[in-house]
């Protein structure tokens, strides 16, 4: 039985990022409250360091490294956000980074990475198991692996930015939080259970890569092929044992949105808020708009977890 984090590990993570993350701003907008009849609150990481909230579990993780880990250096997989949140971290702290990355990651996401003094190796996500290759690397040069979700300190790190939205509005009746591998949605947990216990608490999935519904529902991490979704930040396979077993424990529900629906959240952000956010950004807006009936009158929050996105990209999708 593996030792599960709890909030107190979140609190930790807080205060060893006072400085060095942003504390995000919550927005609100007039039009979508109208039209849903709710008080929408939106938490907007995609004005974190880097782009996204992983930068608050990279930065916590690797802040807890002892001076051997430090020299030795980090060694990370990811679609692109994870990789850009442990590359700027292991800047930060003079620690030397290797990502293993897709070839075909967003290109803004490979330059970043590569910008913040990373070396990045790259892989065929839909041919190559990226953690095999993760942790070869990490044998061969005696670095340390960082996962991008299943890992106590990631979560907790990544629990701290519901616990921010606490901390500014208050209570909530819902709140709703992208999906992928589970590390936001299990942070989230810790700080929501904590915070405002009454709250429901759904993860947002892609319709394409519902594992994580599949796994509530069967009891077991329900594993699938590489899902083909617009949600790049959510082509998981598969939950973590640490987030799945949170997930389990603690969250109402698991919910999907389709890449229309996430084309949809784009556009609403960029029209009536002015904010570029990424397809896995919006997954928490598609799922609300979706239920919105059931949240009439209620006081419902909204993590956008990034807004890392190739310009042309981001244009193509805003005029289809």
């Amino acid at each position: 039985m593996i030792a599960l984090p709890t909030y107190a590990d979140v609190q930790a993570a807080a205060q060893r990022l006072e400085g060095h993350a942003h504390r995000t701003p919550v927005l609100t907008s007039r039009t979508l409250d109208h039209a849903l009849g709710a008080e929408v609150f939106f938490k907007c990481e995609n004005f974190q360091r880097m782009g996204a909230f992983k930068f608050r579990g990279a930065f916590n993780t690797l802040a807890r490294f002892d001076a051997g880990q430090r020299e030795r250096g980090v060694v990370a997989f990811s679609s692109g956000n994870h990789a850009q949140g442990i590359a700027l971290a292991a800047r930060i702290l003079g620690i030397p980074a290797a990502i293993v990355m897709p070839a075909d990651a967003p290109a803004a996401k490979l330059a970043a990475t590569r910008g913040y003094g990373a070396e990045v190796i790259t892989y065929d996500r839909y041919r190559e198991d990226r953690e095999a290759l993760g942790r070869a690397l990490a044998e061969e040069r005696g670095m340390t692996l960082v996962p991008p979700y299943d890992h106590p300190d990631v979560l907790s790190g990544q629990g701290t930015a519901a616990k921010e939205l606490f901390e500014e509005v208050g209570p909530l009746d819902a709140l709703f939080v992208p999906l992928g591998g589970g590390g936001l949605l299990s942070g989230s947990a810790l700080a929501t259970r904590a915070l405002a216990p009454a709250c429901s608490l759904y993860g947002v999935e892609p319709e394409a890569g519902n594992d994580g519904q599949q796994s509530l529902a069967a009891g077991r991490i329900v594993r699938i092929a590489t899902p083909q979704t617009l949600a790049d930040g959510a082509q998981t396979q598969y939950l973590g044992q640490y987030t799945f077993a949170i997930i389990q424990q603690q969250v109402n529900g698991i919910l999907t949105a389709s890449d229309d629906e996430l084309v949809q959240g784009m556009r609403f952000f960029a029209e009536r808020m002015k904010m570029v956010v990424e397809p896995t950004g919006c997954l928490g807006l598609a799922a609300l708009r979706g239920v919105a009936e059931q949240w009439r009158g209620k006081r419902v929050g909204v993590i956008i977890s990034g807004g890392n996105i190739d310009l042309p990209r981001y244009a193509e999708l805003l005029s289809s």
